[in-house]
């Protein structure tokens, strides 16, 4: 009898072994299968808005004058992105110090701004891009006897590197080439534009 029992016991127990093992195969074979997935890539596109200074320091075209200074102001954009390329559109407006005298004359760039496209790559929260497009500002004149103002347009090219430092703040270093177009003055007589090169770093803010 007692033969009899431990039989039925060890059938039983290999029985539910069995049953378990294949349990546990059906629950391995069937389990969902997961990854850790990185972090988010910081996503360039949208509009975005901000503030910068910088330092110009430029020439007067047929004049010795060589204004320079502080200059500062805002600027705005919007932009997208097709995998690493980042393309858009950005405008901006500037307070400038430059100015210059030499002998009887003196020269200023009292305000300037930009309409400029942008291209760039991106690296995760990296972007380096190049820039270009319309430039426009005021050059104003003066010597002992009197003073005129007149405002052009020109063009503008340029570079920068933008690195996002929040999930919706970026800071930015860039340097542009500006060139405005010529205006006859009275007080010298011949045609006078102005041409800087702009140092600038600014921070944005992107919605």
């Amino acid at each position: 009898m007692r033969k009899v029992t431990l039989a039925a016991a060890a059938v039983i127990a290999a029985s539910v072994s069995t049953a378990q093992a294949a349990d546990m195969g059906y629950y391995r074979s069937n389990a969902p299968y997961t990854v850790n997935q990185p972090l988010n890539a910081f996503s360039w596109a949208g509009p975005y808005l901000g503030g910068n200074l910088g330092y110009s320091w430029g020439n007067v075209t047929n004049n010795i004058t060589k204004p320079s200074g502080f200059s500062g102001g805002l600027q705005g954009g919007y932009n997208w992105q097709s995998g690493n390329i980042v393309f858009g559109l950005e405008g901006d407006i500037q307070f400038s110090t430059a100015d210059d005298t030499f002998a009887q004359y003196k020269f200023s760039n009292p305000w300037f701004g930009t309409g400029r496209g942008r291209i760039g790559y991106a690296m995760n929260d990296v972007l380096i891009y190049a820039t270009g497009g319309l430039a426009f500002g005021q050059l104003k004149g003066q010597n002992v006897f009197a003073s005129e103002s007149h405002s052009s347009a020109g063009w503008t090219v340029g570079a920068g590197a933008e690195f996002a430092f929040a999930p919706k703040l970026s800071a930015k270093v860039e340097y542009l080439y500006m060139s405005l177009s010529t205006s006859n003055f009275f007080i010298t007589g011949m045609p006078n534009g102005y041409n800087a090169g702009l140092v600038r770093a600014g921070i944005n803010y992107h919605f």
